[in-house]
């Protein structure tokens, strides 16, 4: 889905409808969200924000029939109100299982061999730093930051930070974050779009230069955790 996504994207002459069947199919949708929402969640490398933009593409044309027809009349769609809770839902709740992980175990799950390949030890000092200079206040940097929110949720639960304020930081951080980028998408959608077709090599661009510090970095921090 992801490449038809962006190859559809950046395509000027089918206008997107090589996604159109998709929009059509809420339940299959909201299940691959929710599925989404938790891999990103406990470490997949693959920001949250792309599966979102996808989802607020399709609810777009859900919401403009008359651009993208349906496969049969009052076809079900995806619709962006429902596609904005469920995303809102399915984030909240993953946040809260990574922090209910942090807490139970402590400090042992920076040990597990799968969190130690996504995390660095100059990594989980810095969030570590964060979490108690920031206290509750870190759950919310956390949720706005792509890249640290898996071990910062970690964190938070490891400093047994009241599960109450947890929810409610965070809560908060992702009513603000999420919701925000179906809806915007999704009444948007064509002129947000366009914008991005116009500027379609600087944003590749800027991704591959994204992509290149971010491999730089994880290359720089395991060199440095070899030295330890």
């Amino acid at each position: 889905m992801f490449q038809e996504t962006m190859q559809c994207l950046f395509n000027n002459a089918d206008k997107l409808t090589c996604l159109a069947p998709y929009a059509y199919e809420p339940g299959w949708i909201y299940f691959f969200l929710i599925v989404m929402m938790l891999l990103s969640a406990v470490g997949l490398p693959l920001p949250e924000e792309v599966t979102l933009v996808s989802v607020g593409i399709l609810a777009y044309m859900g919401a403009n029939p008359d651009k993208y027809p349906p496969p049969f009349p009052d076809a079900p769609f995806v619709h962006p109100t429902t596609a904005a809770i469920v995303a809102f839902f399915a984030v909240f709740l993953s946040d809260f299982l990574i922090y209910g992980i942090g807490r139970f175990f402590g400090s042992k799950v920076f040990e597990w061999g799968p969190v130690k390949r996504v995390i660095s030890a100059e990594g989980r000092m810095r969030i570590e730093k964060w979490t108690h200079k920031y206290g509750s206040l870190a759950c919310g940097i956390f949720r706005f930051t792509p890249g640290i929110r898996f071990p910062g949720h970690l964190a938070c639960g490891m400093v047994k930070f009241p599960a109450w304020k947890f929810a409610l930081v965070d809560g908060i951080a992702a009513m603000i974050s999420v919701p925000t980028q179906i809806l915007i998408l999704a009444h948007y959608g064509e002129d947000i779009l366009g914008v991005l077709r116009k500027f379609k090599f600087v944003v590749l661009g800027l991704c591959v230069i994204a992509l290149l510090v971010y491999l730089f970095m994880k290359w720089r921090s395991s060199k440095k955790a070899a030295a330890l």
